[in-house]
């Protein structure tokens, strides 16, 4: 889908391209159809009750037919709303999913230039429009089109002279919505962009509360969310003045048309022209097209609302996910990792990685030191692919790890960084986060890497042990805690390539002791990638890359650096003597 196309044509291929329910839509259009046509019996069976109408031509018969026309009308009716609503609700749902599956697929990259509160407003707030559009009106307006369709019809058999007075309205109210329609769009798609920022910069604060109040940042944030509720009111009032210039223009034409045929029609009837019994009809009918005529407007409206929603919801499932066409040799662990000549920049201006070379042995330890800002970080996200290079390539073997799948790629990777990332739930539910068998493994093989990572000691002290809740981010455990629980999930996993990214830098002395010595455990037979700004922990690497502005500028042992490199020899200087 080509998210730069105009009018109705991307809402129409975006609804297409969900999972409709087809015979839920048939059956909902269907009772609709027999909804419509049993109301319009109604005006003809009221035309000949007044016309004829006397204590003796009530009879049983008329009664009973308007009786069950009205019955059957009811029922269908209810069937109909149902079932199109259902179709609405289900086609939403398939939306949701198709968004939602893209989200958690697209790139690091996409990422990095998107807020994910923005992109959470995407997925709920943009696909409520679609929503109320499908599921609300879109079933009102379809019996809408019907009873029009149906009642112009029998009025013009009836009398077509008043019909014609009725449709010269028709191209008014069709010349009041197009240009209001536009407005509207226009409205609509700066709401739903200004929606997105504010729930990304609400999301930002408080999911970063702590640093906001030890920062004492309250009133920076308060005129910031203060600025966004007030852009969102102003494009909400702009909203209300085109409903408010709507119902009115809607009201007058509608009494105009009434008070034209009574007018017209009582001349008639007082001329013998028309029956009182056809007058009465013609107003029955009369009104069962006005009625519509205002649901069709209102869904008109809300598809203009729901144009601006379908670009920003297009333009997501149009972005590219990451690929990889292959699965993976289970014999990785005997494989060299090479990474050759890759150069690397998020703008084209701006190299972050330049030309650089190295290779892994299986068992390998590679450090990667230097000054903060000189690329390491960005080396390890393309090796675990979360970025692409943007020349050169990396392969494992002789097989470019960009021809493997994420998840065979990734399933081999051990990632423990100084951070140590934890989702809301309990310390089993981290500990098998993402694993395929997660419902299958056993509490004795949970306590197995608990113990190896030394974080079966603080686990045991909890009433609820492996169930216990760690809160939002983990925050109810220490930073040591968290970093144990990170290096039990990597020894659950058993990667072959061990990635570990500071992963001692911010804890206290003994929190570090604990902490390294289950590194070491973890370490033993992969091959590891670590960084580090602390030497004394990567003094033993069997090769330590020193990395400057992008650049390998040392390659070798601590003691190799320290005899050839003036950088690292300062660094080994001030850290290590």
């Amino acid at each position: 889908m080509n998210s730069k196309q105009s009018g109705l044509k991307p809402f129409i291929a975006l609804i297409l391209s969900t999972n409709i329910p087809k015979v839920a839509l048939g059956f909902g259009l269907l009772s609709g159809i027999i909804t419509t046509l049993s109301g319009l019996v109604v005006p003809l069976l009221t035309k000949n009750l007044v016309d004829g109408f006397s204590a003796e031509s009530l009879s049983k018969p008329l009664i009973i037919a308007i009786g069950i026309t009205f019955i059957i009308q009811a029922i269908l009716r209810g069937a109909s709303i149902y079932l199109l609503t259902a179709v609405g609700q289900k086609v939403v749902a398939s939306l949701r999913d198709k968004m939602w599956i893209k989200l958690i697929r697209l790139p690091v990259k996409y990422f990095d230039k998107t807020s994910s509160g923005q992109m959470v407003s995407r997925i709920v707030n943009d696909t409520a429009i679609v929503r109320d559009v499908v599921a609300q009106h879109f079933p009102e307006s379809i019996s809408g089109v019907f009873s029009i369709v149906g009642a112009v019809t029998l009025l013009l058999i009836m009398d077509w002279k008043m019909t014609l007075i009725m449709l010269i309205t028709f191209p008014l109210i069709i010349g009041i919505m197009i240009p209001l329609g536009r407005k509207m769009t226009k409205i609509s798609r700066g709401l739903q962009d200004e929606t997105a920022i504010f729930t990304g910069n609400s999301q930002q604060t408080l999911g970063e509360i702590r640093l906001m109040k030890v920062s004492t940042a309250e009133e920076t944030e308060e005129k910031k969310g203060l600025a966004g509720i007030h852009k969102l009111l102003v494009y909400g009032l702009k909203e209300a003045r085109i409903y408010a210039l709507i119902a009115p223009l809607m009201y007058f034409v509608v009494m105009l048309v009434i008070v034209s045929i009574i007018a017209y029609g009582g001349v008639r009837v007082a001329s013998g022209e028309m029956t009182t019994g056809t007058l009465v009809a013609f107003l029955l009918y009369l009104f069962q097209i006005i009625a519509p005529l205002t649901t069709l407007t209102m869904f008109f409206t809300q598809l203009q609302k729901a144009k601006g929603a379908t670009e920003r919801i297009i333009d997501i499932l149009d972005e590219p996910i990451e690929t990889g066409q292959t699965g993976m040799d289970k014999n990785i662990a005997s494989k060299t990792l090479y990474v050759k000549n890759v150069s690397f920049s998020y703008d084209e201006n701006e190299p972050i990685i330049k030309d650089v070379s190295f290779s892994a042995s299986p068992g390998e330890m590679i450090a990667l030191a230097g000054p903060s800002g000189g690329g390491k970080t960005t080396i390890f996200g393309l090796i675990e692919r979360f970025y692409e290079p943007t020349s050169g390539e990396i392969k494992i073997g002789d097989i470019p790890i960009q021809k493997i799948t994420m998840k065979a790629w990734r399933s081999q990777i051990g990632y423990v960084s100084q951070e140590s990332s934890m989702m809301a739930g309990t310390i089993r539910e981290n500990l098998t986060y993402g694993l395929d068998e997660a419902e299958t493994i056993s509490d004795a093989q949970l306590w197995e890497v608990a113990k190896m990572s030394y974080a079966d000691q603080f686990i045991k002290q909890f009433p609820n042990g492996l169930d216990t809740e760690v809160g939002e981010r983990g925050v109810k455990l220490s930073g040591g805690q968290r970093q144990r629980i990170a290096i039990a999930r990597a020894f659950l996993r058993d990667p072959k390539i061990l990635m570990m990214d500071e992963a001692t830098a911010s804890l206290d002395s003994q929190s570090e002791k604990i902490v390294q010595k289950a590194l070491f455990k973890l370490m033993s037979g992969r091959t590891t990638f670590i960084i580090a700004h602390r030497l004394s922990t990567i003094v033993d690497a069997d090769q330590i890359l020193f990395v400057e502005n992008g650049e390998i500028t040392g390659r070798g042992t601590h003691q190799e650096l320290t005899e050839t490199h003036q950088l690292y020899h300062s660094f080994a200087k001030q850290q290590l003597t």
